[in-house]
């Protein structure tokens, strides 16, 4: 069938179609980019809270006792050094306390090759603090952190929400053998972490 004419002899042109699929794809691209950047710059901040701010904390609560080392006898310096550091958890809305404790492996354990920390958590604060193993880590006496193997042992410290003056206590354990020196724990993805040494 030949084209349809106008008055003018010339056919009518069809309107051309824009890439809607093309607008639509771009689009979709363009927002997850933006999706992955925002991930980005949040992921980058709670590290550098949990490295930096964490370490810059120990620091001063290290340094705070050497202040009083001069006045101070021997025997008495050691008990002063470990008593600042409870003081300034104490000061905040959550207390962290930990303590080396015995393996007790589940059937989903590999091995015996762990490490185990029993841990209490209380919220001395005004609003709800939000524990969850994932949310540990446990640093050695060499500096390594090592992160948390979920389930490995019976006593695991269990997923709940603290409401205001409640408490919890439980187990975070670690993968391999290793001599347990302080646990870090933070109050969700962007709280600030909190440390407690291991007695």
């Amino acid at each position: 069938m030949p084209p349809q004419q106008s008055a003018y002899g010339v056919p009518p042109q069809q309107p051309q179609k824009r890439g809607v699929g093309k607008m639509i794809g771009l689009g979709a691209v363009g927002l997850l980019v933006l999706i992955v950047l925002i991930g980005v710059v949040a992921g980058g901040g709670d590290s550098s809270d949990e490295g930096g701010g964490g370490k810059d904390k120990a620091a001063m609560a290290d340094d705070k006792p050497k202040a009083d080392d001069g006045a101070k006898g021997g025997a008495v310096q050691e008990k002063n050094e470990a008593e600042p550091a409870e003081e300034a958890q104490d000061q905040g809305p959550v207390e962290v306390t930990a303590k080396k404790t015995a393996f007790a492996g589940t059937i989903l354990a590999d091995g015996d090759d762990y490490t185990s920390v029993h841990v209490t958590i209380t919220n001395n604060g005004d609003e709800q603090v939000d524990v969850n193993p994932l949310y540990f880590s446990i640093t050695d006496t060499k500096g390594t952190k090592h992160t948390i193997e979920l389930a490995a042992d019976e006593n695991q410290i269990d997923t709940v929400n603290l409401a205001p003056g409640e408490n919890i206590s439980g187990t975070v354990t670690g993968k391999g053998t290793f001599t347990p020196q302080y646990v870090t724990f933070t109050d969700g993805l962007f709280g600030d972490p909190v440390r407690a040494d291991v007695a």
